[in-house]
């Protein structure tokens, strides 16, 4: 069963971001149960030639039969495995990991970015994006983790920052407010208990939507960035809660 992606509704800037890589054979998504809600990706990893990391997230314990809209909770599977033979090199497993309701759980996205932690390690993201189902009150939700390899396992280190988010209110044709939510990470040249501490640069926005005879006119506002320092506690980057998704 190939990747399913829920899209992200009016606001489409809170849309996961779908890079593109070098493409290695064999890079086989993991197969889902059949009939039941869920998303499976597979995306070679440049750092490391020859390896491929594999995603995948199924609702638990209900079928889309007795389930039509998809809600509950998902699970989440990641392995890195060989390009070639598909040998599991790393793997790690959560179950209840995504809470799909009200706000429905919409799809992951692997993220190869240079995730640099230290000279030697470098770690990978996963995406979750969440999705409200109101049209007159639009919300969007993308969360990043971050995951290390540690011999046959592997181990979160950052888990559930919001960088992406995105609401509103309108009356469905034309007038109404709306808010929008991107955060950056760099790697800084400081670190915390071996690891390199992490910026994360925060821009919002705020945008306002009145008609103007015939015309719909949008008039927006953007905040001064906020950036701010995430340390490694020794187990993993402290996130601030204000930061952090949060189950719907």
């Amino acid at each position: 069963m190939t990747s399913r992606f829920g899209a992200l509704g009016y606001l489409a800037m809170i849309g996961l971001s779908l890079g593109t890589t070098q493409v290695y054979a064999q890079c086989a998504a993991p197969e889902l149960k059949e009939g039941v809600a869920g998303y499976s990706e597979c995306k070679a990893w440049p750092a490391y030639p020859g390896v491929s990391i594999t995603a995948s997230s199924q609702l638990e314990a209900q079928s889309s039969a007795e389930n039509p809209y998809d809600q509950g909770t998902y699970d989440l599977r990641l392995a890195l495995v060989a390009s070639e033979g598909g040998a599991t090199l790393a793997t790690y497993s959560q179950a209840s990991s995504f809470n799909s309701d009200a706000i429905g759980f919409s799809g992951l996205n692997i993220d190869t970015a240079r995730y640099s932690l230290t000279p030697q390690l470098r770690a990978f993201g996963i995406r979750a994006a969440f999705q409200g189902s109101s049209r007159a009150n639009p919300f969007g939700e993308t969360w990043l983790s971050l995951y290390v390899r540690e011999g046959n396992t592997l181990r979160p280190v950052l888990e559930s920052l919001v960088v992406e988010s995105g609401g509103g209110e309108w009356d469905t044709n034309c007038e109404g407010e709306f808010h929008e939510t991107r955060r950056t990470l760099q790697i800084a040249r400081s670190s915390s208990h071996g690891y390199a501490d992490l910026i994360v640069k925060t821009q919002s926005s705020e945008s306002t939507n009145i008609r103007k005879g015939e015309e719909c006119v949008s008039l927006s506002k953007a905040e001064k960035p906020a950036v701010i320092t995430l340390r490694y506690d020794g187990k993993q980057y402290v996130v601030p809660e204000g930061l952090k998704g949060r189950s719907f």
